[in-house]
Order: structure tokens, then C-alpha cells, then sequence
């Protein structure tokens, strides 16, 4: 054990792809000093029995350019590390039997294209040009990526482990992590071959991730499933067409019936996503196992019946070739199906890279991340959809289970934009919940907790098959614009509980957050928004601060962002400061339109002619309370916050005085219309605050330096390449989602970041990020939505609602 080594500056738990990616990419940030603690042989996880399929394909911006740089990085990897690597890039079929599939194919090629893949729809016709022996009939379409294939997972771990190695990590097989124990600044990572200290701890540990996370106070929000796959044998006309033509089928995906079907040698590799699945280790009778290295389950082969007799009347040959072979075995799932990439919630200096569904085909792209995490403290790509902290400690582990049964079980479902889904509801309920229920509410969880999106009227489809749609006119339209006018000509009240809530407070309060935001601080009594930038003046998060007394402050952040923003503000806090997350303490409405003093003054003697952004204490329907003097929808109002016992009396009385419901999705028409930016969409750290158009939130002769100060005056110097913008869409039917690119001629120049309809406006609008020189207002470009393009028009650097806020500040 003498050369054991006893220090180190990264432990990786876990030897898996993963694992030995975080570790290569480690070594190629030139963090050298790094070792990597395997309990058995490296891939003993899910990475051996891993079908090994490496799509570059997703609806995630994020996650695409993730996949996309793995199969990069493994075209090159075996010549970079010289190690064999049996990797086939055969490309991929992508079938679709629905218009609206069709269209999702067209947003992900759209995509591919900006991140620089050449992804094609393909007709039924040209489906069966490149895979001869389909059946069609009932096919309206197909995507096709070039850059889709398969690797051997084993292969691929033994690659990166050498390159590593060849850097100068060590990996330590059969050596089993037995627990970590904090000193002083130090991890100790204990084994049974003796401590190692270290500076930062990776759980990487695949499956075992929970157990591992349990040593640091963690419970990873994840549970394991069980996934079946078929090999089949050789088959006369695969092997005849591979000879004539020299390679391999392209991989096929019948995803909305739920299974991939692969040339295997010259035989098939089956792989469905069952509804009717199956969770693991939940249980008394099925317990966790100290060991499950290289083990399967049993095979299970009834509950796939439908899939399998599906796969034979889509390609016939697979019904004539011999079952050789079933692997069952176990594979880790979040509440999301996204892994776990980044810090660990609430933990010094320790990280994750665990629970991979996908874990061969992201595994490059993991390491990368996590890398640049651990090295430079911030990813190149806004990984929030890969984020740890996106969990917040409510996903008990029923929770889990749930979600990842029902993720497994849609695993290529099309995710619509008014869709909701439908396990592990009601984890946390407003104290208005039953209230707003009786009033038609149709709710969505935020961070767990349940908002109304819309208020369903007499004779509206409130089913889930209702949801399923991208047109812009489901059944929520006419309400929602309803909404809209309410809150445009009288008054509307939202329900808005689970606002993320934390205090600081103490002497040099005040000069410390000063010094981690771009801005001015409010003066007490007032309120402001204050961005929080990285070190490369990126936007990391937004929030809202309300300054109670001289070194007193209330910080107030979306639902979700409750564990990220709680530890960016904890993670550097001085001694002396305190801070307390009170998000649980307090619920908040919003009471907005250009009736609502008038609506207000009948409930409260408060001063209801104080200041846009005032702050100030209150009672209203004889119910303590605070008012804040701001508006998301952008007409004069007020946010009411009060404790959740105090609320129902206030939101009685707004009702009886005449206030009308709204939801979340009146209130995304509402904010869009203003240009409010929303967080890890249009505010994420994809883009600098400069890029982001928010200047006037920037003041570099403040006393204080801020992160990315230096950043931000290089760019101001040299100018933004593309900077935030606001369009009005000629767009169709729909509006257009998430990273639509923007056209001028044969050019993309841009994407967009939002898009909605905006109800007092009557148009659809997109904000987004542009080419600075077609910044104009007046220039007419493109919009690409589904595939077509539709045109648009650059707006002025101006909200279309009310440009000059007078309605705000009225």
C-alpha cells in the first residue's frame, strides 16, 4: 500500500463512463493531481451493460449541445489515447406517425443546424431509400441525423481511464470509497486501503449515488429502473446488404412507440420504454444491494409484448430472426431524466456527476461540464437543465419514484408548451389552493409548488389529451386572454405562493452585496432588481431586493431557484453576516390593472400613492401584511406578501371587492409585452449582461468591484456581437419555442430566447438575441418556427405595452 496515494486535489467516486470522463477532462484542464476510487472493475455499474447508443438528438438546447460535443470528442478518442474504440456512426432514423411529432423533428433540426449539425426531415418515401426494410403506411415523416451511432461502452471508459492515465491521474480499481469526513477545508475520502485527503470530492457513483450523497448529508433526489433489451441473431438480408454496401442500418427510433431498434453484427439490439415499467430497490423484499456489480435482473420479457409484436410489423425481418440474448439491468433516474452535473447543494467543494439515463451518449459532454465547473467555477453552456440544485429537498423519495417511472415510461414523449404532467402533484399547496381550485384554477407545479395556470370556464377541455397540442388556440386561449383584458381595464389578483425568500443582515450587509451585483443598491424602504454576474459578466441570476433597514435585506428569487441562488449568496458570506431562507414563511399576491388603488383603498389605510418600488408595512381586510409598489404584468399594482395563515382573509376580500383570477399564463402574455425577462431563459449564462440589454442595471463607478466588472468594460469597449431584442411575429398558428433561430436571408443571425402572444397587443412576440448590426428598429427578418419561417420586425428598445411605464408608476 505504499504507493496508495494519500493526497490528491480531485477524488472521483465511481468508475463508469462518467466517472473516467470527468476524470480525462480533469486532466486536460491540466488538473492533474486527481484520482478516480472504483468499488470493483471500471463500468461494474450500468456502463457495462449499456446498449451503447449515442444520439446527438434532444429537445434541450443544453443537453444537445452536451451529446453533440460527445460524439465529437469519440470520433477522435481512440487515436488521441491509442485504444481500439468499436464506434459506428450509422446514423439515425427518427420516426413520425403525427403531425405534431413532425414538428418537434422540425424545432430539433432547426437547432442542430445553429449548433452546426445537418440534421433532415425526410419523407416516408425517403425513409424507406435509407432503411429498405421499413413499412411506411402510416408514417407522415422522419428525422434523420447523420452524426447518430453506437460505441462500446466498455471500450470507451478503458479509453478515457488511459488517456487519464497517460496525463497523470491515477485510478484505483476494486478499491471502494467507505465514507468522506470533513477537516477543516479538507475532504478525507476513506477506503479500505487507507484516507485520502483532498481539496474536492466528485459523486459519480452512478446507482449508488444516493448512498454515496448520504456521507455528506445529501439525499440525491434520484431512483433505478429496470430496462430490458433484446439482442436477436444474424438475419440473412442484414448481413447480404451490409456486404453490398459496406456499412451498418442507421439506427431506428419508432418514438412514439416508445422503442430504438439497432443493427447488432448483422442481427438486431431491440430496446422499448415500457408504460407498464418497472422501479427497483423500493422496497423491504427488494432492498438496496451492498454489491451489484456486473449483475442483471431476471428477464421480464411479458411486459414488453406489445413493443416487441409493434418493432415486428414496423420492420418484418426482426419477427424471422432467433432471440439470443435479454439484458435486464439497472439504470438511475432523477424526477426530471436529466443527470445531476454540477455542485452539490449546499456542500463545500463537492460535486456530481450521477444519475445518468443516457449516461454513454452524454458521458463526453458530463466531463467537459463538470470540468469546467471544478476548474473554472462556471460551464461554457448554461447547464441549468443538468443543474443539482434545480432539486430543491421536497423530492422525498416516493417523489422520486413517481416522476422517474413516469419519465421512464414517456421517455420520447413530445414535451408541449401548455402540457402538464401529472405524478408527484400537490407536494406543497398555497394556503388559497382549495379557494382558487373552486374558482376552475388549472394548476402547474413550480418547484413543487402548485400555481394556477388558467381559470377554466363553463364547457373548457380541461383533459390532459387537451394539452397535447403546440397551436397557440388550445382551451386555455379565450380564458387567458379574458384574463389579460381583466387585468388590462380593471383588476386581477394571482395567486403566486413558493417565491424563493432569503435575509441578510448584519454589519457590511450592505457593502458585500454591493459587491456581488452590477448595480446600485435600493435605499431603505424601496425596492430594486439587481443581477448577479460571474466572473465573465454572465448573467447568473436576478433578483429582486428590498432593503428593510441600513444593513437589513430581503432577497427575493423565482420558485425554482430556491438551492441555486441560496448557495451563490451563501457561498462566499462573511463571518458576521447572517442569512436565513424564509420561503416557507411567506405566500404573495399579485394585485394589478389600473383599478386596483382603487380596489385597495376600500381594504387598507395604507399609502397607496407611495412610489413605484416603495415598500412598506400594512394592513389589509385587517390582516398584516407588506405591499411592495411593483408589477410582473406591467400595470399599476402591487405584490401583497403576508405569512400563509394571514392570506385567505386578503384574498377573499380582493375577490369580493371585485378582483378577477389569473394564471401563469396570462401573466407570461403580461410580462412578454414588457420585455420582462425570465430566468434561465432569457436571463441565463448563455449571455453577458451587456448581450442581455441590461445596461442601466450596471454601474461601474460604484465603490465597489463586482464579479465580471472587467469583463463587461472589455466588451462595452469592443461592442456586443448581438445584444437582446424584442420582435413583433407574423407567426401562424403557434408561437415559436425556445432557441427558434432568426433569418435575414440565407443567414441565421439569432435566437429566441421567448416567445408568447401577447393579449393587449394582439400579436405574438419573441425576445431574444440578435446580430447587433440588424438591432434596428424597423428591420425585417425571419423567424424560424416548426421548420418555416415566418417574418418579423425589430422592435424599438422599448416595452410594447406602455413604453413609457406610465401606467405602472400611475
Amino acid at each position: 500500500m505504499s504507493d496508495f496515494p494519500k493526497t490528491a486535489r480531485v477524488v472521483i467516486i465511481g468508475g463508469g463512463a462518467v466517472g473516467a470522463s470527468s476524470l480525462y477532462h480533469l486532466c486536460k484542464a491540466g488538473w492533474t493531481d486527481c484520482v478516480l476510487l472504483e468499488k470493483n472493475e471500471l463500468t461494474a455499474g450500468s456502463t457495462w451493460h449499456a446498449a451503447g447508443n449515442v444520439p446527438t438528438f434532444s429537445s434541450s438546447w443544453s443537453i444537445m449541445n452536451m451529446q453533440r460535443y460527445s460524439a465529437e470528442l469519440y470520433r477522435g478518442l481512440g487515436e488521441a489515447v491509442d485504444y481500439p474504440m468499436n464506434y459506428n456512426v450509422t446514423g439515425s432514423v427518427r420516426l413520425a406517425h403525427t403531425p405534431e411529432r413532425l414538428q418537434e423533428f422540425e424545432r430539433v433540426v432547426g437547432m442542430g443546424r445553429y449548433q452546426g449539425m445537418d440534421l433532415k426531415i425526410l419523407t416516408p418515401d425517403q425513409i424507406a431509400e435509407v432503411y429498405p426494410f421499413i413499412a411506411t403506411h402510416d408514417l407522415v415523416g422522419a428525422l434523420y441525423d447523420p452524426y447518430d451511432g453506437d460505441i462500446d461502452p466498455a471500450q470507451l471508459t478503458q479509453a478515457l481511464a488511459k488517456g487519464a492515465r497517460q496525463m497523470g491521474a491515477r485510478i484505483e480499481r476494486f478499491c471502494p470509497a467507505t465514507g468522506v469526513r470533513r477537516e477543516g477545508d479538507e475532504w478525507v475520502v476513506e477506503t479500505h486501503k487507507g484516507d485520502i485527503r483532498c481539496e474536492i470530492v466528485v459523486n459519480a457513483a452512478g446507482y449508488y449515488a444516493r448512498e454515496v450523497g448520504k456521507w455528506f448529508g445529501r439525499d440525491v433526489p434520484m431512483m433505478v429502473m429496470s430496462h430490458q433489451y433484446m439482442l436477436f441473431d444474424t438475419i440473412p438480408e442484414v448481413e447480404a446488404r451490409t456486404k453490398a454496401v459496406g456499412h451498418k442500418l442507421p439506427l431506428l427510433r419508432d418514438v412514439d412507440s416508445s422503442y430504438y431498434l439497432r443493427q447488432e453484427k448483422n442481427g438486431f439490439n431491440l430496446g422499448p420504454y415500457e408504460g407498464n415499467c418497472k422501479a427497483h430497490w423500493i422496497s423491504k423484499d427488494d432492498p438496496f444491494p451492498e454489491d451489484f456489480s456486473f449483475q442483471l435482473f431476471p428477464d421480464d420479457l411479458e411486459r414488453l409484448e406489445w413493443h416487441i409484436n409493434d418493432a415486428m410489423a414496423r420492420v418484418p425481418l426482426l419477427a424471422t430472426a432467433p432471440l439470443t440474448k435479454v439484458i435486464n439491468g439497472p439504470i438511475p433516474y432523477t424526477p426530471d431524466g436529466n443527470p445531476l452535473i454540477g455542485p452539490m447543494p449546499g456542500v463545500p467543494n463537492a460535486f456530481e456527476a450521477c444519475v445518468f439515463t443516457f449516461g454513454i451518449c452524454q458521458a463526453g459532454g458530463a466531463g467537459k461540464v463538470l470540468a469546467e465547473w471544478i476548474t473554472q467555477g462556471a460551464t461554457e453552456w448554461d447547464m441549468w437543465s443538468c443543474d443539482p440544485r434545480r432539486f430543491t429537498g421536497f423530492e422525498d423519495q416516493d417523489y422520486c419514484i413517481a416522476k422517474g417511472m413516469e419519465v421512464y415510461g414517456h421517455e420520447y414523449a413530445i414535451h408541449f408548451p401548455h402540457h402538464v404532467w401529472g405524478e408527484g402533484r400537490g407536494k406543497k399547496l398555497s394556503p388559497l389552493h382549495e379557494r382558487t381550485a373552486a374558482l376552475g384554477a388549472q394548476f402547474g407545479p413550480f418547484n413543487g409548488w402548485e400555481r394556477p395556470l388558467w381559470y377554466a370556464r363553463p364547457g373548457d377541455d380541461t383533459s390532459e389529451a387537451a394539452q397535447r397540442t403546440w397551436a397557440r388556440k388550445g382551451p386555455w386561449f379565450d380564458a387567458v386572454k379574458a384574463e389579460c383584458e381583466a387585468v388590462r381595464d380593471g383588476v386581477g389578483v394571482l395567486d403566486l405562493p413558493g417565491f424563493s425568500r432569503f435575509e441578510v443582515e448584519g454589519a457590511g450587509a450592505a457593502d458585500w452585496l454591493a459587491g456581488r451585483i452590477s448595480g446600485a443598491l435600493p435605499k431603505v424602504g424601496r425596492m430594486g432588481l439587481a443581477y448577479f454576474p460571474d466572473d465573465k459578466g454572465r448573467i447568473v441570476t436576478e433578483m429582486s431586493v428590498v432593503r428593510r433597514e441600513e444593513d437589513a435585506f430581503t432577497l427575493i428569487t423565482a420558485a425554482v431557484a430556491q438551492s441555486h441562488d441560496g448557495d451563490w449568496l451563501r457561498r462566499d458570506l462573511p463571518a458576521g453576516l447572517s442569512f436565513r431562507d424564509r420561503t416557507n414563511d411567506f405566500t404573495c399576491l399579485i394585485v394589478t390593472g389600473p383599478k386596483s388603488r382603487e380596489l385597495l383603498a376600500g381594504l387598507t389605510g395604507a399609502d397607496l400613492t407611495a412610489p413605484w418600488l416603495s415598500v412598506q408595512g400594512a394592513v389589509v381586510a385587517g390582516q398584516d401584511c407588506a405591499l411592495f409598489r411593483v408589477s410582473f404584468a406591467g400595470e399599476l399594482g402591487w405584490e401583497v406578501h403576508a405569512t400563509p395563515a394571514r392570506m385567505p382573509a386578503i384574498y377573499d376580500a380582493i375577490l369580493a371587492a371585485g378582483a378577477k383570477p389569473f394564471g401563469m399564463f396570462a401573466l407570461n402574455s403580461l410580462r412578454i409585452e414588457k420585455g420582462y425577462r425570465a430566468w434561465k431563459g432569457d436571463l441565463s449564462t448563455d449571455y453577458t449582461l451587456l448581450e442581455g440589454g441590461l445596461e442601466r442595471f450596471i454601474k461601474f463607478d460604484k465603490p465597489q468591484d463586482f464579479p465580471g466588472k472587467a469583463a463587461l468594460l472589455a466588451q462595452k469597449q469592443r461592442g456586443v456581437a448581438k445584444r437582446f431584442a424584442t420582435l413583433v411575429i407574423d407567426a401562424g398558428d403557434q408561437d415559436p419555442p425556445y432557441m427558434s433561430t432568426i433569418w435575414s436571408g440565407d443567414q441565421v443571425v439569432g435566437e429566441l430566447t421567448s416567445g408568447y402572444f401577447g393579449h393587449r397587443v394582439g400579436a405574438c412576440i419573441g425576445l431574444g438575441m440578435l446580430r447587433a448590426d440588424l438591432n434596428q428598429p424597423g428591420q425585417a427578418v425571419e423567424v424560424e418556427i416548426f421548420g418555416k419561417r415566418y417574418p418579423a420586425v425589430v422592435q424599438a428598445d422599448a416595452p410594447l405595452w406602455d413604453a413609457k411605464n406610465e401606467r405602472i408608476r400611475a
